[in-house]
């Protein structure tokens, strides 16, 4: 059940594809998470939402062309419906 780290995303990116990275990593909504991301922020004093994302985009790391290929990451958990056998 090992899956690698955080990316930016190629395929959501707004700005610089730090929000589509963590959306795609959780299977979250990418709308949804920039909406949040943007109340929360703008309700905190002095905006530290901007710092954290500045932050994220300089340490997370960019997706790899060998990445976009594929329908996500590398290793993605595995369900109740996976067969083993098969």
């Amino acid at each position: 059940m090992a899956n690698v780290g955080l990316y930016r995303s190629n395929r959501s990116n707004m700005i610089a594809g730090v929000m589509g990275g963590i959306a795609e990593r959780f299977g979250w909504n990418v709308t949804l998470l920039r909406v949040i991301f943007v109340i929360i922020s703008c309700m905190s004093a002095a905006f530290p939402g901007i710092l954290v994302y500045l932050i994220l985009w300089l340490v997370m790391p960019k997706q790899n062309p060998a990445q976009m290929n594929m329908a996500g990451y590398k290793n993605p958990v595995r369900t109740v419906n996976d067969d083993p056998l098969s």
